[in-house]
C-alpha cells in the first residue's frame, strides 16, 4: 500500500491512501487520523488501509486528485530520526575531502547519528540557510520507518520491524561539519531539517525492488534541471537496513515510528561531472568535489547557492518516480 500525509492545519497532517499510480487519494481518517496513529496500531490499521487501497484501485471509490505539493513529510514530526552509514564509498570520499586520513573507516559496525526529528521538511519545502557561505549540500538517501524494536534485536527481528520505505534529502551544511565534530557531540548545526518524499510504501508493494533489506532502484538527482547522479541504492551496500536497525537498538529500544536512513547513496566509480546519460554520478556535492580534487587537483563543482533547485527521485523500471519527487529550492535568508 502507498500512503501520504496531507496538510490540514495540524502538526501531524491527515493520513491518506494513494492509488497504485499515485494519481488519486482517499482519506484514511476513519482508520487512523495520522501516520503515527496507524503505526501504533499497525496490525489492525494495515489490514484496513490495504482494503481501502484495493477499493480505490478498483474504482469502487473515486478519490481525489493527488497533488504532491500539498503533502507534508510522511511523519512531519517523528519520535526519532537516525541516519546510518550504509555505503562505505561515501565515507571514503567525504573523509578524503575533509582530510581526516587518521581515522579508519567503520567497516565492522555502522556509524550512526541522531538527527532532529521534531520538524521534518515536506517534499516541496525550501532548503533554508542563514548564510550563503555555509557550503549547502544535498544528500539523497533511502529511509525506512519501523515498528517498535526491542533493545538487542537480531537481524531477523530488525528486518521484520520495517513497516514503510521512502527516500529523503539529508541536507548538510558542510562548512559547519568540522566544527560540530571537533566539539565532540557530533552533528548539530551542520544538519538542518531533513526533507522526505511525499509517498511511503510497504516493502511488499515494492516487489523485487525491495530485497535483502535494501532498495534496488536508481536514485536520480538533478540540480537546476541537469543530471547530477543516478546511483543504484541496492549496489555497493556495506550495511543494509537490518544491520543499521540492529546497531541502533544495541543499547536502547526504538519506538514505533522511528525513521532510519541508509546514508548517502553511493556507488564506486571514477566519473567526474558532468556525467553522461547512462553515467552513475553522485548523490551529494561533497563526493563530486572529492573526485574532482583527485582528477584535476581542485574542486570545480560549487555547493548550492540561493535560488538553486534540487530534485530527487527513486526511478522505477517504467521510468516513474516511485515515491514522488523531492523538489527543493535553496533560500538564503
Amino acid at each position: 500500500m502507498k500512503l501520504a500525509t496531507l496538510r490540514n492545519g495540524r502538526p501531524d497532517g491527515q493520513l491518506v491512501v494513494l492509488s497504485s499510480d499515485l494519481s488519486r487519494f482517499v482519506s484514511a481518517g476513519r482508520i487512523a487520523m495520522n501516520l503515527q496513529a496507524a503505526l501504533d496500531d499497525w496490525d489492525r490499521s494495515r489490514e484496513a488501509l490495504t482494503a481501502l487501497a484495493a477499493q480505490l484501485d478498483a474504482g469502487a471509490i473515486s478519490g481525489q486528485p493527488f497533488q504532491p505539493s500539498e503533502a507534508l513529510a510522511p511523519l512531519p514530526r517523528a519520535y526519532q530520526w537516525i541516519d546510518g552509514s550504509g555505503y562505505l564509498s561515501h565515507l571514503e570520499r567525504v573523509r578524503s575531502l575533509k582530510g581526516s586520513k587518521d581515522a579508519e573507516l567503520q567497516s565492522d559496525r555502522p556509524l550512526l547519528y541522531q538527527g532532529a526529528s521534531d520538524s521534518l521538511s515536506a517534499p516541496h519545502d525550501p532548503i533554508i540557510a542563514t548564510s550563503p557561505d555555509l557550503a549547502i549540500d544535498f544528500e539523497a538517501e533511502v529511509a525506512v520507518i519501523t515498528g517498535p524494536v526491542g533493545m538487542g534485536a537480531n537481524r531477523e527481528q530488525a528486518a521484520a520491524a520495517i513497516r514503510l520505505v521512502t527516500i529523503c534529502n539529508d541536507v548538510s551544511l558542510r562548512r559547519l561539519v568540522l566544527d560540530d565534530l571537533q566539539n565532540g557531540f557530533g552533528f548539530f548545526h551542520a544538519k538542518p531539517s531533513t526533507a522526505f518524499a511525499p509517498v511511503v510504501i510497504t516493502p511488499d508493494q515494492l516487489g523485487s525492488a525491495w530485497r535483502d533489506n535494501r532498495l534496488h532502484l536508481p536514485v536520480r538527482i538533478e540540480v537546476n534541471g541537469a543530471l547530477y547522479g543516478q546511483p543504484n541504492a541496492g549496489t555497493d551496500v556495506h550495511f543494509d537496513f537490518a544491520d543499521l536497525i540492529v546497531e541502533a537498538a544495541r543499547t536502547r529500544n526504538l519506538a514505533c515510528g522511528t525513521i532510519v536512513g541508509g546514508g548517502t547513496v553511493s556507488n564506486r566509480h571514477d566519473e567526474a561531472l558532468p556525467i553522461k546519460k547512462d553515467g552513475i554520478g553522485f548523490a551529494c556535492i561533497a563526493e563530486a568535489r572529492t573526485v574532482e580534487k583527485l582528477k584535476y587537483g581542485r574542486a570545480r563543482t560549487p555547493f548550492l547557492k540561493d535560488g538553486d533547485t534540487v530534485r530527487i527521485s527513486a526511478i522505477g523500471a517504467d521510468g516513474s518516480s516511485v515515491f514522488g519527487a523531492i523538489t527543493q529550492k535553496v533560500s538564503v535568508i
